[in-house]
């Protein structure tokens, strides 16, 4: 079969059907993709979008459905099988190893030889750098990957895919670990890739990037194929409707805020990093009630430290932590929970839920050792945790198959980030800090998890905000913090200051505005 344009199909999968216990993941879904094209695969959080691809490179099993590739009926059993008919794909969450350089990333399994069986480094060095300059990816064979940014670590990660030489590239959320500049760059790769004739399908929820580098965008609802679209024909509010099934605002309204006395107040902190050096470097910044304070800054700039040292996670160097007036520095993470200091972590996964857990069991994680949960505080009555747990998954509209007792890990991504937001909410704290509370979210969530921001600052809640998303910041925030090196070079009120001149102050300029202290 062939599509308009003369351009044969690539790839045709027709009636595939995943069932997992309690959801149907795809209900008989038909995707086509077009030879050297930019197919983006856009949906709802668990409409069955990763579960799709991942039954194209081998992941997982269809329960029913036929796959051709260049019109031929195939059986994809296991990655391997997806890497022999040319199909790789860059993950999500990279899988590289963080002590190997990038060159041993790459080659891992597929590794240059000398005599005897040796592995030829130099081989493979010159060969990704090679691969490397054909495709405009500047990734230098030799650094080890716990050295390089995560942008850079991105492009490991393709040029694994390129070096097993794929011709068809499945790209899972790229961007949602992503800077601005690059997402920029990553676009840039992605339209190079075309240009030398790759197959791309994008999953990713953003609808910029669809417009920037997408020839066709299929949309998937709760399973099923809503339809598919020339991207040049349609705005993003037309994809955003097709995705979520009604209209979405994209600017979030606000009321002016109403500033009461500091709650928080960080006072010239310093917290060193997993490997010892200086992340955050006598760093201060007060929040107060009515506010929502944001932190801008590129990653790998402290954010990690600073939410670490906030939160109990790592020590102080020096400095102190002042809540309500009263030095919280040395308290252990549940001190700070009891105090009113509340977490939404930027890596939900590792620190914010315990995915072999219920969403029962998640919910009341933090104070499980309280009443309704326990009885005679040692007996957990688990008829209180469903209960809440339910009343929390229909306030917040997180899709679970089993309800309260759906595991954690078995949930999308985005409905996991719904847990956390709804746990955190929940506990009423009179300090939120908030880390990249809408990576990975699609834009009906991410629209839901603004509000519910927005609504939490109205009723006289402090909250630290740190994103990577200016249009977050410059959306959500009162005041804005620049953060550079681990220190802070410039606080202002929003509205009076623009992305461009947050972006100077990103690279360290405090030159662009003037400071305004708190």
């Amino acid at each position: 079969m062939s599509l308009p344009g003369g351009r044969p199909d690539i790839i045709e999968m027709t009636g595939i059907t995943k069932i997992f216990p309690g959801v149907i993941a795809n209900d008989a879904i038909d995707l086509s993709v077009k030879e050297n094209e930019v197919l983006a695969l856009l949906g709802e959080n668990g409409a069955g979008k990763s579960t799709l691809m991942s039954i194209l490179f081998g992941s997982y099993d269809a329960d029913a459905g036929i796959i051709k590739i260049r019109g031929k009926e195939v059986k994809i059993k296991d990655p391997n099988d997806a890497t022999s008919l040319g199909i790789g794909m860059v993950h999500q969450h990279f899988k590289l190893i963080h002590n190997y350089s990038v060159a041993e990333n790459i080659v891992l399994g597929h590794e240059p030889k000398k005599k005897f069986g040796l592995l030829d480094l130099d081989a493979a060095e010159k060969k990704v750098e090679e691969l490397s300059g054909l495709y405009g990816l500047k990734v230098n064979p030799k650094d080890k990957i716990e050295d390089i940014t995560v942008g850079m670590q991105q492009r490991v990660e393709i040029l694994k895919v390129l070096y097993r030489n794929a011709d068809i590239i499945i790209f899972d959320e790229p961007t949602a670990v992503l800077t601005p500049l690059e997402i920029d760059d990553l676009m840039l790769i992605i339209r190079r890739l075309k240009t030398e004739g790759k197959t791309i399908i994008i999953i990713t929820h953003k609808l910029r990037e669809i417009k920037a580098v997408g020839d066709r965008c299929t949309v998937l609802r709760r399973g099923k194929v809503v339809g598919t679209v020339n991207v040049a024909d349609v705005s993003e509010q037309d994809l955003a409707e097709m995705m979520v099934g009604r209209a979405v605002k994209f600017e979030i309204e606000k009321n002016p805020p109403h500033f009461r006395e500091t709650v928080l107040s960080i006072e010239n902190i310093s917290v060193r990093n997993s490997r010892g050096q200086m992340a955050v470097k006598n760093l201060s910044l007060n929040v107060r009630a009515g506010e929502i304070m944001g932190v801008a800054g590129v990653d790998g700039n402290g954010q990690s430290e600073l939410l670490f040292g906030l939160t109990g996670m790592s020590p102080l160097e020096s400095g102190r932590i002042l809540l309500h007036g009263k030095d919280i520095s040395r308290y252990a993470i549940r001190q700070r929970i009891e105090a009113g200091m509340g977490h939404i972590p930027e890596d939900r996964q590792k620190y914010g839920l315990i995915k072999d857990f219920t969403v029962a069991e998640n919910v009341a994680l933090k104070n499980y050792y309280k009443a309704p949960y326990t009885l005679h505080g040692c007996v957990l009555v688990e008829t209180e945790m469903q209960k809440r747990a339910d009343e929390l998954i229909s306030a917040f509209d997180i899709r679970a198959g089993k309800g309260s007792l759906t595991l954690a890990g078995s949930m999308s991504g985005g409905n996991q980030q719904k847990l956390i937001i709804a746990r955190e909410v929940d506990m009423g704290s009179d300090v939120l800090v908030v880390a990249q509370p809408t990576r990975g979210l699609d834009v009906g969530a991410i629209e839901y998890i603004r509000r519910r921001i927005l609504a939490e600052r109205d009723k006289g809640r402090a909250i630290l905000l740190i994103s990577f998303e200016l249009d977050e910041i410059m959306n959500l925030c009162d005041r804005i913090a620049t953060i550079s090196k681990g220190t802070i070079v410039g606080v202002a009120n929003s509205g009076e200051v623009t992305e461009r001149e947050i972006g100077f102050m990103m690279a360290g300029s405090k030159d662009t505005i003037a400071e305004e202290t708190a």
